[in-house]
């Protein structure tokens, strides 16, 4: 036998995914997840131990059904003898026509049954009795939430996030232009559909179910890293799982490298989906080898990251893409509440000509009905009708269950959360006063941004610096990340998110905005509308036409808590030799530099005399009608220090505070 996967072998042998790894942590068997392999003689090991527990756990049924019928036997007799008593004189005589216990032999113990198979072996093996059998569970079995079990949450009542029911996952789909995200969505659509669904899936519903041996999936149909940060940076998370597709006759490509940075800022688990494999120069081998140049090794190549090699035209791999999606989500142990507070996202948003606004909601807790009050942000609407992503309309909609809501008057934004209201009054009064908590922000508010320790963290713990890398060529690229590698430390760890050829873009500005990063650009510079908008985020977005300075801008970022420290350094001085009246700018010192240089922007102080009759800055230096930034010795020039009182005779004294390096 050769090796074996281990979900592979969990469904061979009968039990849950979380039991096989208990057995394996047991046994001590290291694994990466439920897609690691194991060793023949390990597969023998456990197949032996789970056979043991399905004897025990038969032996155990068969005891607590002896149990009860005993226990149901005792209690005809008018009173029930224990087992302990010694004296045959204080037994009472049975009934006439009721068997006789015998008065030497004591009943035999009775094994108490468990929900565990473990626990079973060993109550068995005590002997405790037991007066309720207590059903049993089979190795393996996941005992989902119930309200008619005992302890469990009546109908209405809210139940904690542990105990609430499993929930489908949500995955999103991303990677570069033309290597098939929308051919595999359209595969999956066509064969994971539910029959009897007339012309398939509608496409204005943002989203997708798909029903599978291991139950529902739900897919967004938004592909795009955009989008999908888009949704993120205003504070949602919509998506359980992100699947990468990588064209196999291409391998990564630019827009691939910015989705695995996205999808590894959100912090989802990846699966890589491998298409295209049915094409004569697909080179799955390829593209694994170049994943790990990005630090993503493949579980065959000993690390953690699950990579499916599909074909959306032939459906090669697909399935096996969806058993890997619901072994991920079953690890990440996705629940939530439905009959809890309502929660959910906006996916999308748009205008019906015939309808009018129409939006996409993600349920993501409690349940939605028609008639309910929700608020988006500053809007709210009334629910007058509700769609599946099968095109039918429907009541409710439960957790993980994307539904088209008509109701709104204005379009809501993507990627906005969604409350519910009890009535049109209160969504109201919540609408108000979102509104006025957002002007009396606006008013008050001087844009912050992160200070350094809260960027990076205190001073003592292991700092992390995002950044994101752009250059005017792959030379330069690597040439810098191999610059950085050699910058970090066991305090610092410098994590480049992407690294890319040619100017940044909004996509950057957005993967800066959610992952905190700093944007670095090589002999590139930003276009008008990605400055503005990373004005707008509170990113920095720094351009270096020197290698150096690049360098020296992560030193400073590298030094992270370290308070900076600052001198002033002494620049030169200047004679005021007269006095040049300006009609916009004010009296103009024209004056001759004595030492040194003077510097546009440096810190002025003005004497007369033996006292200091000014403190301030040089705002404008010229030599004769141009505007300079330095003058030298032995040169006249223009200096506005803008004061008016400066006098012929003062002398100018120029310095500038530069930063001390600390060994």
């Amino acid at each position: 036998m050769s090796k074996v996967r281990i979900y592979t072998l969990a469904k061979e042998v009968g039990v849950e995914n979380h039991r096989m790894l208990e057995i394996l942590d047991g046994l001590g068997v290291s694994y990466k997840s439920v897609s690691s392999t194991i060793e023949e003689d390990t597969v023998e090991l456990i197949k032996q131990i789970v056979a043991e527990e399905g004897a025990q756990g038969a032996g155990s049924g068969a005891a607590a059904e002896a149990s009860q019928a005993s226990t149901s036997s005792a209690s005809t007799s008018p009173a029930n003898t224990s087992p302990a008593q010694p004296a045959a004189d204080d037994v009472q005589a049975p009934t006439p026509g009721a068997s006789a216990p015998a008065p030497t032999a004591a009943p035999a113990p009775e094994p108490r049954s468990s929900e565990m198979p473990a626990a079973s072996s060993s109550a068995g093996a005590q002997g405790s009795p037991v007066s309720t059998p207590v059903k049993e569970r089979q190795p393996g079995e996941v005992v989902q939430p119930s309200s008619m079990q005992p302890g469990n949450p009546q109908p209405g009542t809210p139940q904690p996030a542990s105990d609430a029911p499993h929930r489908a996952p949500v995955v999103t789909i991303m990677g570069h232009v033309d290597h098939g995200k929308t051919s595999l969505l359209d595969y999956i659509r066509k064969t994971k559909v539910a029959a009897g669904e007339a012309g398939g899936i509608t496409q204005h519903v943002g989203a997708f179910e798909a029903q599978t041996s291991k139950g529902r999936i739900v897919f967004i149909d938004t592909p795009g890293h955009e989008a999908f940060t888009t949704i993120r940076a205003r504070g949602a998370n919509v998506a359980d799982i992100a699947i990468i597709v990588i064209a196999a006759d291409d391998s990564l490509m630019p827009q691939t490298r910015e989705a695995i940075a996205h999808a590894q800022a959100a912090k989802v688990p990846m699966i890589i989906a491998i298409n295209k494999i049915d094409l004569a120069q697909a080179d799955p081998d390829r593209v694994k080898t170049d994943l790990t140049q990005l630090n993503l090794v493949p579980e065959e190549y000993g690390g953690d990251l699950i990579v499916v090699p599909v074909s959306a035209r032939s459906g090669e791999g697909v399935e096996d893409l969806l058993e890997y999606i619901s072994l991920t989500a079953e690890l990440e142990d996705l629940r939530a509440d439905p009959k809890g507070e309502f929660s959910g996202v906006i996916i999308e948003g748009k205008v019906d000509k015939q309808a009018g606004v129409l939006a996409t909601v993600m349920v993501q807790e409690g349940t939605l009905h028609i008639g309910d009050f929700l608020v988006v942000g500053e809007k709210y609407g009334k629910i007058k009708a509700m769609t599946d992503s099968a095109g039918g309309r429907i009541k409710s909609a439960g957790p993980s269950t994307p539904v088209q809501v008509l109701g709104f008057s204005e379009v809501p934004d993507s990627g906005e959360k969604v409350r519910s209201a009890k009535n049109e009054h209160a969504a109201r009064e919540l609408v108000e006063a979102r509104a006025s908590d957002r002007r009396d922000t606006e008013n008050a508010r001087v844009r912050s941004r992160l200070t350094l320790e809260e960027m990076m963290g205190p001073l003592g713990s292991v700092r992390t610096v995002n950044l994101i890398l752009r250059a005017d060529t792959q030379g330069s690229v690597e040439a810098i990340q191999g610059i950085l590698a050699r910058k970090e430390s066991d305090d610092v760890k410098l994590n480049v998110m992407f690294a890319g050829i040619g100017s940044p873009s909004e996509a950057d500005v957005l993967l800066a905005s959610t992952a905190e990063a700093t944007i670095l650009c090589f002999s590139t510079t930003p276009a008008g509308g990605v400055k503005k908008m990373a004005e707008g985020k509170g990113v920095d977005i720094k351009s270096f036409r020197i290698i150096y300075e690049l360098i020296d801008e992560v030193d400073r970022l590298i030094k992270g808590t370290t308070e900076p420290v600052f001198e002033e350094k002494y620049l030169g001085r200047a004679e005021v030799r007269m006095i040049i009246k300006h009609p916009k700018s004010g009296n103009i010192a024209g004056s001759y530099v004595t030492d040194g240089s003077l510097k546009r922007n440096a810190k002025a102080k003005v004497t007369r005399g033996k006292q200091v009759v000014y403190e301030g800055t040089i705002v404008g230096l010229k030599r004769f009608k141009d505007d300079v930034r330095e003058v030298q010795t032995g040169y006249e020039c223009g200096i506005n220090v803008d004061w008016d009182d400066v006098q012929v005779g003062d002398i100018i004294e120029a310095s500038e505070m530069v930063e001390v390096v600390q060994a």
